[in-house]
């Protein structure tokens, strides 16, 4: 037990060192100071900016910047589409693989290309490697990128800056952020026992019977692998993900996937305090999350080591839970993979999130419910800072103080903005999809858990679409022929593109309309934002509202279940 949590120790000491400085880095990439990779991307950068057309001094305004993304990822998913289609004609095909179905592509372009990564199919038996490398990890990059453009317009206009140039901001989040550190993680990838080939699957004889064989997937794994946790992307090359031993082979790897997935997120509220020259209220919120951070991986890591009463009373004694689990990562990393892959919304996967106990369930429902901890590539910071915007409306009422933030007077349509974003749209989209498939179990979905667990199956998958996460707890029929598996394709799809665009559209209104107002002068009366007790207040505000709107479909779910344990090992 005491290596379990010694192990996520050193973990958690690594993220709390690594967050400032590759934070600071980002600021001075979107501030246009100087970085070490300047002599050599600079004439790179200008010259897709000159064949482009790309005005980099061009500003753009907050609907300019939502359509540009809007129109760019049309055209990516347009591509996706062409390719995944048309991969049967397409080079690098050793198993000669031909285009899955209408739904299952739709799904698929429409999953990766919203940063989300959804699977409903299994990557080495479905997509060619050319699918896999020029088409889905294309969008590892954009994706991802977009995110973190979002983030730095967002953070530019609460500052009463413009909002920035989407395609100049794209561009140097793929070239100066996630380019460069996926080149050095593929090569620490590849040196620690992740394939990088493109030759076809190994045939060899099973240890059963020396006259059967079995074929052994392989692939450019390592490339795919390293942008797949840094973009918080989260989509496996193969079926089982980082459970599989050429995607996730041993501790080492896992570590590093654990630190490039949550780089971004922690580093981003970092790069807010240095744009925004207030240290402190980073730090603070930095804090504030890192502790519910904390507090969820003890709760899922209790769980997972006390394991299930049930298996533990025939075993003689207490026993972790390991089922769904490899053994090479053990209860305490799976815990903190869990908590870790849904708190930054990467949805890639160590172990079988379905094998959690009722604790990890909760955790893991709880983070997508929340997406502040640490949230989306990007928006998880602007999320977190939408909380803080209404927090201080919610305070200045309460107090009688003016609200304000960073000067800048918090009015109606601020308020409108932040309610609709964080009250209104999420719960929208995963409560409604779910009570419909729970309305018809047999003839729609395809459910075949119908307890408690079965009820979060449900919630879970339009929770990791809706919040643009892509993990499953499985145990449905997402990956049949239609009807079940149409009806997961769809309505899935209306999760992500909903829980996508609406909140990025939404999120840089709300940048647009602060960047616009004028600043008034620090009073007396004034609402500080960078107090212990106002970051207190943000996490209260934060917890309530999601609690207010999700708490009764937990109680029916994991909660529920953990009763129903409880109770079966009591003898009830």
């Amino acid at each position: 037990m005491l290596q379990g949590w010694i192990q996520i120790g050193i973990t958690l000491v690594l993220i709390v060192a690594i967050a400032p400085i590759f934070g600071n880095y980002i600021a001075r990439v979107y501030l246009g100071q100087k970085t070490l990779l300047d002599k050599v991307l600079n004439p790179i950068e200008g010259l897709i900016f000159k064949l482009s057309g790309i005005q980099p001094k061009t500003q753009m305004t907050g609907w300019q910047y939502a359509r540009a993304i809007l129109y760019s990822n049309f055209t990516m998913a347009v591509l996706l589409i062409l390719i995944i289609n048309f991969q049967g004609v397409l080079p690098l095909n050793p198993t000669a693989m031909s285009a899955p179905s209408w739904d299952t592509t739709l799904h698929t372009t429409i999953s990766f290309i919203t940063n989300t990564n959804q699977q409903h199919y299994s990557g080495e038996t479905t997509f060619s490697y050319f699918t896999q490398t020029l088409g889905l990890g294309f969008m590892f990059f954009t994706s991802a990128g977009t995110g973190i453009a979002v983030a730095i317009a967002f953070i530019r206009g609460l500052t009463g800056r413009s909002l920035g140039n989407f395609y100049v901001d794209l561009t140097q989040a793929i070239t100066r952020i996630l380019l460069p550190i996926s080149i050095i993680g593929a090569i620490a990838f590849i040196a620690a026992g992740i394939p990088e080939t493109l030759s076809a699957p190994m045939i060899v004889p099973t240890l059963e019977d020396p006259n059967l064989s079995q074929a052994i997937a392989l692939g450019p794994v390592a490339h795919f692998e390293i942008i797949k946790q840094l973009g918080e992307n989260g989509g496996g090359f193969f079926a089982i993900n980082s459970a599989h031993p050429f995607e996730n082979p041993n501790g080492f790897t896992n570590l590093i996937q654990i630190l490039t997935m949550i780089a971004v997120p922690t580093a981003l509220i970092h790069t807010y305090g240095a744009i925004a020259n207030n240290r402190k209220q980073a730090w603070l919120m930095f804090g504030m999350v890192f502790i519910i951070y904390v507090g969820f991986i003890v709760v899922t890591g209790i769980g997972e080591y006390q394991g299930n009463p049930l298996v533990s009373s025939l075993l003689g004694g207490q026993s972790p839970n390991l089922e769904g689990k490899e053994v090479r990562f053990g209860w305490a990393q799976s815990a903190l993979y869990a908590v870790t892959t849904t708190g930054t919304m990467t949805g890639a996967v160590n172990s079988m999130h379905d094998s959690l106990m009722p604790n990890g369930g909760f955790i893991t429902l709880s983070n997508m419910f929340l997406q502040i901890i640490w949230g989306g590539q990007g928006t998880g910071t602007a999320y977190l800072f939408a909380y803080s915007i209404l927090a201080v409306f919610v305070t200045g009422l309460m107090v009688g103080r003016t609200p304000e933030f960073f000067g800048r007077k918090i009015e109606k349509n601020e308020v409108v903005l932040t309610s609709f974003l964080i009250l209104l749209i999420h719960p929208i989209f995963i409560l409604i999809p779910g009570a419909i498939a729970l309305a018809f179990p047999d003839q729609l979905a395809g459910i075949s858990n119908p307890g408690f667990h079965g009820l979060s199956q449900v919630i879970y998958e339009y929770a990791s679409a809706a919040s643009n996460n892509g993990s499953g707890f499985e145990g449905l029929a997402d990956s049949y022929p239609a009807p079940t598996g149409l009806w997961w394709n769809l309505s899935t799809s209306i999760s992500l593109l909903g829980g996508r665009y609406i909140p990025i559209i939404a999120l840089l209104l709300l940048a647009d309309g602060m960047s616009r107002k004028q600043p008034v002068a620090m009073t007396t009366g004034t609402l500080r934002t960078d107090t212990l007790l106002f970051t207190t207040v943000t996490a209260g505000v934060i917890l309530i509202m999601g609690a207010l709107t999700f708490l009764p479909v937990l109680a029916l779910g994991a909660i529920a279940e953990g009763f129903q344990i409880a109770k079966i090992a009591a003898g009830g």
